[in-house]
């Protein structure tokens, strides 16, 4: 991360570098002592919480800034969906026929990538989860085709690290799931949601209900898989009861395949957010 100095101030890097080398009485070993900005025991305390929410928005804002990132393309999608040369180790028969939409998320992160590239990969670059599966599918479409990609990790309970292919300088990792999501969507062009389980629903039906209600502008949505998303929601049953509006259903499509998916995001015209909620006039 760079910093581009305009204080006469003496900076910070500076002061926390002295303050390291400052002789050793009990004073200076004593927790008050300690810059609070170089405090990792004082930073963790539970009522710094609205500074760590803080620091987990500017880091990657700021770092994402710095490579010129304008916009994204978010790949949302299962992290146990194996790539199809290792299905046969896949924990489920299901899990095994799905492999092939591991194949498809890297084609589609191939084909976008390539075209990110003629904006020297400013626009409509990658972002996963940074895990495995469907997401590494992702960041390895984009490597395929010599761009870069992001990857938001997470820290979860069972040890993991990203995977092999995001780029490194832009590799994050939160501890706030909201911050996370912000991120994900905050540049996003397109979003993409791959088969997948709990975590998957959640970014999906998040982020469609900030669509819906006209909290984010209107984005190509699309969902990979049409059997298995009919499979697992029946969207008419919703739309039926009233729960929802029939024109909810027109806030996404389903694709099967990469090409078809570059294909609507290519076509996309752009429409602006709505501003009422089909079903909830007064």
């Amino acid at each position: 991360m760079t910093e581009d100095r305009h204080s006469r101030f003496r900076d910070a890097h500076s002061d926390r570098d002295r303050a390291e080398h400052v002789p050793v009485t009990p004073q200076t070993q004593a927790p008050a002592y300690r810059l609070a900005f170089a405090d990792e025991e004082f930073l963790c305390r539970e009522e710094l919480r609205p500074v760590r929410l803080q620091l987990e928005l500017l880091k990657p804002e700021l770092m994402l800034n710095e490579h010129g990132i304008e916009s994204t393309i978010v790949m949302f999608g299962g992290a146990r969906i194996p790539d199809p040369q290792h299905k046969d180790q896949a924990r489920t028969q299901t899990l095994a026929d799905l492999s092939h939409f591991y194949d498809e998320a890297r084609e589609f992160a191939r084909l976008m990538t390539e075209k990110s590239k003629e904006s020297g990969g400013r626009k409509n670059v990658i972002v996963t989860g940074g895990g495995p599966g469907v997401m590494e599918a992702g960041n390895r479409g984009a490597e395929d085709a010599g761009g870069h990609s992001i990857g938001l990790s997470i820290v979860l309970p069972h040890e993991q690290a990203p995977n092999g292919y995001v780029t490194p300088d832009l590799s994050f990792n939160f501890h706030y799931f909201a911050i996370r999501k912000m991120h994900f969507l905050m540049r996003a062009r397109a979003i993409t949601v791959f088969p997948g389980g709990f975590g998957t629903l959640d970014e999906l039906f998040e982020s469609l209900t900030l669509i819906q209600t006209g909290r984010m502008e209107r984005v190509p949505f699309l969902l990979f898989g049409k059997d298995f998303w009919e499979r697992i929601i029946n969207w008419d049953a919703l739309a039926d009861a009233g729960t929802i509006s029939d024109q909810d259903l027109d806030l996404f499509r389903f694709v099967d395949t990469a090409k078809e998916a570059v294909e609507i995001i290519d076509n996309w015209q752009p429409a602006p957010p709505r501003d009422s909620l089909p079903g909830r006039e007064r």
